[in-house]
């Protein structure tokens, strides 16, 4: 599935991943392939990417490496959308 996160300052991250987990204002919750459509508000915590993904450098200072091969992200706040096996993390 495709996944985009945009920042107010960037995009921070955009390209193929085979999961990610959100940190949803009633719990955490993950996406994988062909999951419902959803929209979401979020709250602080890490959003985390799960697949081999690249970073440009000008953001990578922004992700963390975490357990078993996962990128994290850390936020304020956001929104999600996944519609069509595109997810959009627009994050504060």
């Amino acid at each position: 599935m495709y996944l985009e996160i945009v920042s107010p300052e960037a995009t921070l991250f955009s390209g193929e991943v085979t999961s990610v987990a959100v940190p949803g204002v009633n719990g955490e919750f993950q996406m994988l392939k062909d999951h419902a459509p959803i929209v979401s508000l979020l709250k602080e915590g890490l959003v985390k990417i799960y697949g081999n993904i690249e970073l440009d450098e000008e953001v990578e200072h922004k992700f963390t490496k975490g357990e078993k091969g996962t990128t994290l992200l850390k936020i304020n706040s956001g929104t999600i959308e996944m519609k069509d096996n595109k997810v959009i993390v627009l994050a504060d």
